[in-house]
């Protein structure tokens, strides 16, 4: 009975202690306290208005959903600064009379993070997704509201896995 305890104790133990290095996001241990998202300006030659703030609160919403850190206008222990590169409609299908039966949108974000902590972290580097629909719908309203969100949605995730999962 008595070794039943320990086993119990010990258990429970390195369970706890397990929990300290890694969390369910998968980010692991992050000597950071405090992130900044500097604001991402659109310098794509096709510009779409407002694009530029949903990014850059996307990826502050994602840091501040996934981690514990606190997020900072400035001197934050880990920085996001950046720029949208490329934004992007193509045609991707076509029909058997030669039009397009479907159209993609795709969004090129170049990212520079900066860990103050460990600078061997520090990357320069360009994500890209993109999302196709139907050739015979506008890229407006609910259309491009879809779209933004899945192409904002995959580039977030991967600057985050980059940065802090290292996945």
């Amino acid at each position: 009975m008595k070794n039943i305890k320990y086993i119990f104790i010990l258990l429970i133990f390195v369970t706890f202690n397990s929990c300290s290095v890694y969390n369910f996001t998968g980010t692991g241990k992050i000597d950071a306290k405090t992130f900044q998202v500097n604001f991402f300006q659109n310098n794509a030659e096709l510009i779409e208005p407002g694009i530029d703030r949903t990014f850059t609160l996307k990826l502050q919403d994602l840091i501040q959903n996934q981690t514990n850190l606190n997020l900072v206008k400035n001197g934050g222990d880990l920085t996001y600064e950046g720029e949208i590169v490329d934004y992007r409609i193509s045609p991707m299908t076509a029909t058997a009379d030669q039009q397009a039966s479907q159209n993609r949108l795709k969004i090129r974000v170049n990212v520079r993070f900066t860990n103050k902590n460990k600078e061997t972290d520090n990357f320069e580097k360009t994500f890209e997704f993109y999302d196709d629909y139907p050739a015979n719908q506008q890229l407006v309203g609910s259309q491009l509201s879809k779209s933004l969100d899945i192409i904002f949605e995959r580039i977030t995730q991967d600057i985050f896995n980059e940065s802090l999962a290292k996945w």
